[in-house]
């Protein structure tokens, strides 16, 4: 149980709020498993290789996650007061969404269902 008044448990609670810059892309129509072959070759890497490299890779959650890491940027620059040239992607990581639950109708009168599986991604930027 915690000890002092609701409104003090919120205040610090909040004081160890994050600052880094960070955006969130949530009810993406990708699932995580897709969304992290993309995920994984940004991670670590400065701005500017991560946008390029998404902008050139086949894959659908890729144009999402180019929008993602220009807002974040954006974020980082407006505010934060960063500098674009010294940020990085410090974290990048998708979160299981609502599934949407559909049937397909098979032979002989049996439905299939289809799960059409959606993921939360966040992208948390930093300064080098």
């Amino acid at each position: 149980m915690a000890k002092g008044h609701r409104s003090q448990i919120k205040r610090e609670r909040n004081d160890q709020k994050d600052t880094r810059p960070s955006a969130k892309l949530s009810y993406a129509r990708v699932s995580v498993q897709k969304a992290c072959f993309v995920l994984d070759a940004i991670r670590g890497k400065d701005i500017d290789t991560a946008i390029g490299i998404v902008t050139y890779n086949p894959r659908y959650a890729s144009s999402l996650l180019k929008k993602l890491l220009e807002s974040a940027a954006a974020n980082a620059e407006n505010n934060n007061g960063m500098d674009r040239s010294r940020l990085y992607v410090e974290e990048c990581y998708a979160n299981k969404g609502p599934t949407m639950k559909r049937i397909k109708p098979r032979a002989q009168g049996r439905a299939y269902r289809i799960e059409k599986r959606t993921s939360h991604i966040t992208v948390v930027l930093n300064e080098r």
